[in-house]
C-alpha cells in the first residue's frame, strides 16, 4: 500500500463530505491508512489517494452525521 503524502495546506482545504468537518491523517486504522473527521468518520486511503466518498466513509456517527 503506497503512503499519503499531503502537504499541510492541502489537507486542510479537505472537507468531510458528509458532516463538512476537516480532516486530519493519514492515521492507520486496523492495517489500513485512514483520513479521520473530530467525530471518527472515517475515509479510506487507496493507492495513496483518499476516497472521499460518502459510500466509503465508515464510523458514521447515528442519523448519518449531516450537519445543518
Amino acid at each position: 500500500m503506497s503512503g499519503l503524502r499531503l502537504e499541510a495546506w492541502v489537507l486542510e482545504l479537505l472537507r468531510c463530505p458528509l458532516t463538512g468537518e476537516p480532516l486530519t491523517g493519514p492515521v492507520e486504522v486496523d492495517g489500513e491508512q485512514v483520513l479521520v473527521t473530530p467525530s471518527g468518520v472515517r475515509y479510506p486511503v487507496v493507492d495513496g489517494v483518499p476516497v472521499l466518498l460518502v459510500d466509503e466513509a465508515r464510523g458514521v456517527p447515528a442519523g448519518g452525521g449531516a450537519s445543518a
